[in-house]
């Protein structure tokens, strides 16, 4: 074992994917892609199988003070299927694993289930396995998901060209605002003992972040019109860093402009009250769980009809940087928050 002990920070979650896993090679033809996407793609026959996994670990990724159980097993099935669809594929089923502490009770994890139950129905997946064990640091929950598409139908992060259009769903920096305003209110409970928790008025953003959707339905709108990106990846390290990962991929460069960033008014709101530009957890926030994807100009016209996309610019040739354009012109440089993009 090496005696060098270089921080981990220094490559960013992406960067250190790429750095542990550089010396791996498929060996079987059914791997058709693995690490490097959004979900691994299994020749299965006639369909193409795709295989998605996540992580949630208390502490780092849900704080059970203002964490509701229910909410938290329905975000875990979000936050798998969503690497299903950023693919073009239809989640067909889900494996959670949980590793539960004794301060847990039957109840709670009857509510965890719950709230897994319920986003299966909605998006029309399958529990299908899992494991369950017992852990020494708190509640611990793997998610795995598995789809499936045709061939010929897969849409990567690498297919981008210059000149295509960047386009999004929804709105940005919601689920990060959120998040900001229940840290607040759970300091000053904790604090002043016996005050209540005023979240009134914000109800949108903290729906974003205890429990996400997903625009699951505007890959059907494409099909409709007969349009297939020629990239897509989903929204959840940050729409900044998620749009470096599509160019790097790509070997393209983008300009997105200012303006054309979708940001939800409550987001807005809050984000001026905590004195924060709204810019920022809107292209940093992460957990958006939006679809970004590029599209040929010629779809331009079908697009202006479909409300649920907007365009917010367009890819450049690579070597000429990654951009955002302010309504005077100036150009700032797009770089990735917190999870770097990676070496």
């Amino acid at each position: 074992m090496s005696e060098n002990k270089t921080p981990i920070s220094e490559y960013g979650k992406y960067g250190l994917i790429n750095h542990i896993t550089k010396d791996f090679k498929a060996v079987n033809k059914s791997t058709i892609s693995g690490i490097g996407d959004d979900a691994a793609i299994i020749d299965s026959g006639k369909n193409l199988t795709l295989l998605s996994t996540d992580l949630f670990l208390e502490g780092i990724h849900f704080n059970l003070i203002y964490t509701p159980m229910k909410h938290l097993g329905y975000k875990a099935v979000i936050r798998a299927i969503s690497d299903i669809y950023a693919m073009n594929g239809t989640p067909a089923q889900v494996f959670i694993s949980v590793g539960i502490s004794s301060r847990f009770s039957v109840e709670q994890m009857e509510e965890l289930y719950e709230g897994i139950n319920m986003a299966c129905k909605k998006y029309n997946v399958d529990l299908a396995g899992g494991d369950t064990t017992s852990s020494v640091t708190g509640l611990t929950i793997s998610v795995a998901a598995a789809g499936y598409a045709e061939k010929g139908t897969i849409i990567k992060r690498n297919g981008a060209k210059p000149n295509e259009l960047i386009c999004v769903t929804g709105d940005f920096g919601a689920a990060f605002m959120g998040l900001q305003l229940l840290e607040r209110e759970r300091r000053l409970f904790e604090k002043e003992k016996g005050i209540q928790p005023d979240l009134s008025g914000y109800e949108y953003v903290i729906g974003r972040q205890l429990k996400p959707e997903f625009p699951s339905d505007v890959l059907n709108e494409l099909k409709s019109e007969g349009i297939k990106p020629s990239s897509m990846i989903d929204v959840t390290e940050g729409l900044a860093s998620d749009l470096l990962q599509l160019c790097k991929h790509s070997g393209t460069c983008c300009r997105i402009f200012y303006s054309k960033i979708p940001i939800d008014y409550e987001t807005s709101k809050l984000a001026e009250e905590f004195n924060i530009d709204p810019m920022t957890p809107a292209l940093n926030g992460g957990e958006d769980y939006e679809l970004l994807f590029t599209l040929p100009l010629e779809n331009l016209d079908k697009i202006e009809n479909l409300k649920t996309i907007k365009v917010i610019g367009h890819m450049t040739s690579g070597g000429t940087g990654n951009y955002i354009v302010g309504d005077d012109g100036s150009e700032v440089e797009i770089s990735a928050q917190g999870w770097k993009s990676g070496k």
